[in-house]
């Protein structure tokens, strides 16, 4: 170990013991005087050198504890249900997004991207990070309430939910406008894209089945007059008003005279999903939510449910 230290330099900046240095294809052969010259290595590998996560440095902040505020206190034996359309943004369109992104941030500071928690402004010092870590995942367009139920509630509503939602058409869903919400409480304000022409009539019957389920299971309907959307960034507080007037001006000069309602980007209609997670605190740690879209056949009972609802798959009410 001398001789590596010697060679490699001290120790003592390394945050492991020799267990992480890696396998040589040479040995080091025996030394019998301590003051012996060290023996020369060879450069480490490249791959040593590079990260192999290419976010390097956000890694820290993408698995650091969220910082949101929960609509719901954690009571044990609730689970959390949440039934929403996935969106994800056609990668050919992402370059368009990440401008506007990028030019918001520059002038209202605090904004983080949705669900990451990772703040804008470092994101922004490059466009191919922003683009991977803000729009390289799913969205979703919710139609209810993210709520608790109970076990014994779940089987009937996923039924219900399936009966009123397995006739649907196929359409075209239109993000045609960059719009500011605020949340119930007023602790958060979120920068989203919404839905005002292509959908929007599609998505409103969908959402009146949803709370046609809600309403049966006593459960807390949808905002009586929805505006679909979905969110990219948020920050803190209620700072609804500058982020209004800044997305306005942009909206203004990115339209350069045009229509404000130009359309950002449009995606085909592909399913609804319904998420139910475990919501207690000591269990929190097991619901790592996977992106895998699994369509089950039949509604689930007993130990088959508590064993799916650890492993927090979303289910498909209705593939296209």
């Amino acid at each position: 170990m001398e001789i590596l230290r010697a060679s490699y330099g001290d120790a003592s900046s390394d945050s492991d013991s020799d267990s992480s240095c890696p396998p040589t294809t040479k040995s080091v052969p025996p030394v019998s005087n301590p003051k012996a010259e060290a023996i020369a290595l060879p450069p480490p590998p490249l791959a040593l050198l590079t990260p192999s996560n290419p976010l390097g440095a956000l890694d820290s902040m993408l698995n650091g504890q969220s910082s949101r505020i929960r609509s719901f206190p954690h009571v044990q034996g609730n689970y959390a249900l949440h039934v929403y359309i996935p969106v994800n943004i056609p990668p050919a369109l992402k370059k368009e997004v990440v401008q506007f992104l990028n030019r918001i941030s520059l002038v209202v500071p605090g904004l983080h991207v949705v669900d990451a928690d990772v703040p804008l402004d470092i994101l922004c010092k490059d466009d191919h990070k922003l683009e991977q870590v803000a729009l390289g995942r799913e969205f979703h367009i919710s139609l209810g309430r993210t709520v608790p139920i109970r076990v014994h509630q779940i089987d009937s509503v996923v039924a219900m939910l399936r009966q009123k939602l397995q006739f649907q058409k196929g359409y075209w869903i239109d993000f045609n406008k960059w719009e500011v919400f605020v949340n119930d409480d007023k602790t958060r304000t979120f920068l989203s894209l919404e839905v005002v022409t292509g959908g929007l009539p599609e998505i409103t019957k969908q959402i009146q089945s949803v709370n046609d389920v809600y309403k049966l299971h006593n459960l807390p309907e949808f905002y009586k007059d929805p505006r679909p959307h979905i969110s990219l960034a948020w920050a803190l507080g209620d700072v609804s008003d500058v982020l209004k007037r800044e997305v306005v001006n942009e909206m203004k000069r990115s339209s350069a005279g045009g229509s404000i309602l130009k359309r950002v980007f449009s995606c085909k209609f592909s399913g609804i999903e319904c998420r139910i997670a475990v919501s207690c605190v000591d269990q929190l740690s097991a619901c790592q939510e996977l992106s895998d879209l699994i369509l089950f056949v039949c509604v689930m009972k007993d130990d088959e449910w508590r064993k799916h609802l650890i492993e927090s798959n979303p289910i498909m009410l209705l593939m296209k």
